[in-house]
């Protein structure tokens, strides 16, 4: 049943909540100042459309799910966010199969747009429509012909938009499933052509270390950079070129932000009431309280002694039309 919800996020742990469905796996804000984020989800029959207005740059892990193609839109004029260290224009898109990780970022205030749906059903409405095979790269950077994108973000626009607007159209499924095909059609139309640029497998590799990189510092104890090196197999030299492309950092400034989000999810989450702050902090790579406590109050804005005070709020829930919109701050 078609459905939507509209969210207003001041804090990224609700955000990147709201963002797992469709496969983000962390997210971790590298901006100063406070966070603000907005969100609408369009829930269709076969696919899912979302536009994301984010203030703050940041980096996200995301994980394509199982059987699904996750497509990176751009709205507006402004460049999408940067994929595996490629950056896109406002006339490209960007594909991702089933099952590939990859890091994205931006570099500041950001709209982007996304379409997720199965990789078999957009195979099976590609013969429909083609009469051939229709069989898309693991990772590709397509610049599709200019009237084939114009008519693909009207329909991911028009969704958008009646949702924000709540209007009931969507709840109609007459009117649903016609939006849905006329996207799907202008989907296939912009994937029609050939890719302008293609994951090689060296990309891969790579992308594929830092994958490996992520699943590292979600362990414990938390790792140290010599041994990230070791795990991984490359000279430190090479891990700081690769994450330099992927993250816009170097990996030792990542796995300290990193480590830093990790001690303020535990002392949210409420877990670590017997803990002691310095605890938490060493199981995460900090063994200098002092300087733990002065990075944390710069990043955060406050001392972890009030961060343990403080009450979560609630994740914005999703709903089943009609649409419903919430806020959260943090």
């Amino acid at each position: 049943m078609p459905g939507s919800v509209t969210s207003v996020f001041g804090g990224p742990d609700d955000f990147h909540a709201a963002l797992r469905e469709d496969g983000v796996l962390s997210l971790l804000v590298t901006g100063n100042g406070p966070f603000r984020a907005r969100l609408t989800q369009v829930a269709l029959d076969h696919m899912h459309l979302s536009t994301g207005d984010e203030h703050l740059s940041r980096i996200a892990f995301v994980g394509v799910p199982a059987d699904t193609l996750l497509v990176s839109l751009p709205i507006g004029d402004r460049p999408g966010p940067i994929w595996g260290g490629v950056e896109t224009q406002a006339s490209e898109l960007m594909t991702f199969g089933p099952g590939q990780r990859i890091h994205t970022r931006t570099t500041g205030p950001c709209r982007w747009g996304a379409i997720r749906l199965s990789s078999e059903d957009l195979a099976e409405y590609g013969r429909a429509l083609s009469g051939a095979e229709f069989a898309l790269p693991p990772i590709a950077r397509w610049r599709p012909r200019r009237a084939a994108l114009r008519q693909l973000r009207h329909f991911h626009h028009a969704a958008i938009r009646t949702a924000e607007a709540r209007l009931a159209a969507l709840a109609n499924s007459q009117t649903a499933h016609g939006l849905e095909q006329q996207v799907i059609h202008a989907l296939i139309q912009c994937l029609s052509a050939r890719p302008v640029d293609q994951e090689t497998e060296a990309a891969s590799r790579y992308r594929g270390l830092l994958a490996r990189f992520e699943d590292l510092l979600l362990g414990e104890p938390f790792p140290s950079m010599d041994q990230v090196s070791v795990t991984l197999g490359i000279s430190k030299r090479m891990l700081r070129e690769y994450c330099r492309k992927h993250l816009g950092m170097g990996p030792d400034r990542y796995r300290r932000l990193r480590g830093m989000q990790l001690v303020r999810r535990a002392l949210r989450s409420g877990a670590e009431e017997t803990s002691s702050v310095c605890e938490v902090a060493r199981r995460y790579g900090y063994r200098d309280p002092r300087r733990f406590l002065v990075n944390y109050r710069a990043l955060y804005g406050e001392l972890p002694s009030a961060t343990l005070q403080r009450t979560p709020c609630r994740t914005a829930t999703r709903s089943k039309w009609p649409q419903v919109e919430s806020s959260c701050n943090r």
